[in-house]
């Protein structure tokens, strides 16, 4: 055919460029249900992929027999038995014009339900998938529900839950989850595939909790993560007295379904009561939960729950470090006389602590806290907090605490590989990014620091300081344009003040850098004398960082404690006068930061979805 102007209008008349539409179309409705339903019946997940082969091959017949053939209203005839009618061909085109609309309007249905309906359920397969390298003997304890519909024993469910996660720490071979990173899926819907991804975990621990005045009701399950199958459950209605034994022998359960190897029993927690002592338990879990609010009024009512726990068993050494704790937190928010008088009553605690378990962790961590915070003792506190992990090696916590001092005494290589340690077992907790970012920050590695802080917010977008933490990224990259934005991104009041602070001095507005460092030493001279020498030390005014410095000593200022993670001040390490600041604080001065540098070592990326 030597016309292409008749070769085309005789494919219009045959009807084939239609023909060639309706398939294209029927093969793109066919190959999404396939696809749609191919989990459902269990059929190869290569049936798609080869019916589209087999449909590609097909084409070309299908437009030589759309071109040879025409379905008319007596059934198929060859096209060249008909005679010329424009009213049949007419006709023809009408009725596959309706076919193509109908095929793809099935084809879009098909579409729309994959879109918004099966990818639901996609989102569950891919979760799934990521749980082929996790460890079998992992699990994560899902905070117990509280059976008895009264929000104020809530502290009763997540206590037990707590000892549950702490007794399990104790078995060999076992990953456990901590704490954080578990209850952040309190009231999370969803699927035990999502939350075994989330975690990097195979087994999930989930159940309830009821008390009932003396009785006691504990539904446990333990299910597998990638299909929410059980692999053991138990119900124990026991005496409140028994608790101690339930967790023991829930313990006990979890390691056998495991096939782990119990060498002996694990030893009692640290947090329970020598004497076996209920209500001092209970009093001990309340207290521990209403300080951990964190307000004065809080740590005041906590302190008074745990003073009536002591009463009840003078020998709950634990009992004693959490009374240590909160009464240094509490006095951290008071004025002299006060302070000091609570700083009295926490070194005492500590001491009655360590005098009554001696070989515990908890009282290792607690009279280390004292050394660092109270005394600036760095060094003497390094030395507990490695006690306490030799004593705990699986505690995430004690791991947390001991490279935060790792970094507050210079060593910020070991204090970062530490971080990452306890994220395995405690991978949603933005604080412990936060403070591996200030290590990265320290060793000059400022692109993994931002990177560590972009995971911190996306665990939590407003938790307090991250944005602070970014604008000191910001001012080491000499970026006013980016200190500006982040520091007026952060939400705490006084972690924003002394971020805008911060972000002015770099500014080339000297009258207004001049004006926010003056705004802040009128604000903050008598509370925070360490913060004003390190906006000294940006401004690049050794003198007056000393003298502020100096100031800090005299006034006691805890913050003396992060000396090692001020990049600013760290500038004149090698000035006599940091060295003689770090002779008072007992530490050696550090080698030296690195600096600023990029970097592609690995850091974890942001978590699809967060002491004692």
């Amino acid at each position: 055919m030597s016309d292409p102007i008749g070769f085309f209008a005789e494919l219009k008349r045959r009807h084939v460029v239609r023909a060639g539409l309706l398939y294209i179309g029927a093969v793109w409705a066919l190959a999404q249900g396939i696809a749609q339903l191919t989990p459902v019946v269990g059929a190869p997940e290569w049936s798609t992929r080869w019916f589209l082969i087999a449909a590609g091959i097909g084409f070309p017949f299908w437009l030589v027999f759309a071109w040879l053939y025409e379905f008319t209203s007596h059934g198929l005839q060859r096209e060249s038995e008909l005679s010329p009618d424009p009213a049949r061909v007419h006709s023809t085109a009408r009725k596959l014009d309706f076919a193509i609309i109908a095929v793809l309007a099935v084809a879009v249905v098909l579409l729309l339900t994959n879109t918004f309906v099966w990818r639901k359920g996609a989102g569950l397969d891919d979760a799934a998938a990521n749980l082929a390298n996790v460890p079998e003997k992992s699990v994560a304890v899902l905070p117990l529900i509280n059976e008895s519909g009264d929000p104020q024993q809530d502290y009763f469910s997540d206590g037990l839950s707590e000892e549950l996660i702490s007794d399990l720490t104790q078995i060999n071979g076992l990953k456990v989850i901590g704490k954080t990173s578990s209850f952040s899926f309190r009231h999370s819907n969803a699927a035990p595939a999502e939350i075994g991804a989330a975690l990097r975990v195979a087994n999930l621990i989930e159940g309830s909790v009821r008390q009932s005045g003396q009785r006691l009701r504990i539904i446990i399950e333990m299910v597998r993560a990638r299909d929410g199958t059980s692999v053991w459950s138990h119900t124990f209605d026991r005496d409140l007295k028994d608790v101690f034994a339930i967790q023991s022998e829930i313990g006990a359960a979890v390691a056998s379904a495991l096939k782990i190897k119990l060498l002996g029993k694990p030893a009692a927690s640290d947090d329970e009561p020598p004497s076996g002592n209920i209500a001092a338990y209970q009093a001990m879990l309340q207290g521990r939960a209403i300080a951990r609010h964190g307000t004065p009024e809080a740590y005041r009512q906590g302190i008074g729950l745990l003073e009536q726990a002591s009463a009840l068993d003078p020998g709950y050494a634990y009992v004693y470090g959490l009374l240590s704790n909160y009464w240094i937190n509490l006095g951290s928010t008071l004025a002299e006389p006060e302070q000091q008088a609570a700083f009295v009553k926490a070194r005492a605690a500590a001491n009655r602590e360590y005098e009554l378990a001696p070989n515990s962790a908890s009282a290792h961590m607690d009279r280390a806290y004292v050394l660092s915070v109270l005394d600036l003792d760095q060094m003497a506190a390094l030395t507990e907090y490695r006690q306490a992990l030799a004593l705990a090696p699986n505690d995430d916590t004690i791991m947390a605490f001991l490279a935060l001092q790792l970094g507050t005494v210079g060593h910020w290589q070991e204090s970062a590989d530490l971080y990452r340690r306890a994220l395995v077992t405690d991978p949603l907790r933005p604080d412990w990014y936060a403070i591996l970012a200030d290590d990265l920050v320290m060793q000059g590695r400022l692109d993994e620091a931002g990177k560590a802080l972009k995971t911190a917010l996306s665990l939590q977008s407003d938790f307090p300081g991250l944005h602070q933490q970014q604008v000191v990224v910001d001012v080491l990259r000499n970026d006013f344009a980016a200190a500006q934005r982040d520091a007026a991104r952060e939400t705490a009041r006084d972690y924003r003040a002394w971020a805008i602070a911060m972000a002015a001095q770099i500014g080339r507005n000297r009258a207004q850098a001049d004006s926010a460092l003056r705004a802040y030493e009128a604000d903050n001279a008598s509370s925070e004398p360490f913060v004003i020498a390190s906006l000294y030390a940006i401004r690049r005014d050794p003198d007056k960082t000393f003298e502020w410095l100096d100031r800090a000593w005299k006034q006691h200022d805890t913050s003396l404690a992060i000396l090692f993670f001020d990049p600013f001040i760290l500038r004149y390490k090698d000035d006599p006068r940091f060295a003689a600041l770090c002779a008072r604080l007992g530490v050696q001065p550090p080698g030296g930061a690195a600096e600023p540098r990029a970097s592609s070592s690995s850091l974890p990326e942001p978590v699809a979805t967060a002491g004692q």
